[in-house]
């Protein structure tokens, strides 16, 4: 069962792909596709997310990734 999720806003990445990095389960991949500022965008690409919050505190643009921790039943 999942433990998290991430969104990111395509629109605000610029594709320095230091959050992929950063991730120590490989949730994030970068897209083939370019945004509209001309990056290759990073992608939530894994279900393998812990919600630990890495890849939102290393992320150079504020708001670009927004962590969703899932709650416990």
């Amino acid at each position: 069962m999942p433990r998290g999720r991430i969104a990111i806003d395509a629109t605000q990445c610029k594709g320095c792909s230091v959050c992929a990095e950063a991730c120590p389960k490989a949730c994030i991949a970068r897209s083939t596709e370019i945004n509209q500022l001309g990056y290759f965008y990073a992608l939530f690409a894994s279900s393998d997310c812990t919600a630990c919050g890495l890849c939102f505190y290393v992320c150079p643009e504020p708001g670009a990734i927004t962590v969703y921790k899932e709650r416990k039943p």
